[in-house]
């Protein structure tokens, strides 16, 4: 079966998928991944890695399910354009980013607010077996 582009859509010149548990390890590994796979592509990746971080670290503390793993997907387009997601096993659980507060010195809540600072957009959709993504887009990482 051929699939034909919409028009306006660029095919992704570089994609990297790696399947990682949803552990500490997991999320440590994939931000190591992550880093490695932009250098190998000569991609800027300082911004890219902490979206990363953050995805990942969300997918082992709130996107947790026993016995099933995250995904960590890269996708490099000509223009530039760097997409990054992570599909976990909680598609009952959508992220939302905290409101600001007084609480600076909380443990977690900053999660997403980080990554909305780095990317140029992002968003969450509903994947296949009651998962979700969430991905982050950066023009120029």
């Amino acid at each position: 079966m051929s699939q034909e582009l919409l028009p306006g859509v660029t095919p992704a010149t570089d994609h990297f998928v790696v399947q990682l548990s949803a552990t500490r390890r997991g999320a440590r590994l994939a931000r190591l991944l992550a880093e490695r796979q932009l250098d190998d592509w000569g991609q800027p990746f300082e911004a890219a890695v902490q979206v990363v971080a953050e995805l990942a670290s969300n997918a082992v503390f709130h996107g947790r399910v026993a016995g099933r793993d995250f995904r960590l997907t890269l996708r490099r387009y000509s223009g530039g354009m760097l997409r990054i997601e992570v599909t976990d096993a909680r598609g009952d659980r959508f992220p939302q980013v905290a409101e600001a507060s007084g609480e600076a010195e909380a443990e977690s809540g900053r999660g997403l607010r980080i990554v909305a600072a780095y990317a140029d957009r992002w968003g969450v959709e509903e994947a296949p077996a009651r998962a979700k993504t969430v991905w982050a887009e950066l023009d120029r990482p």
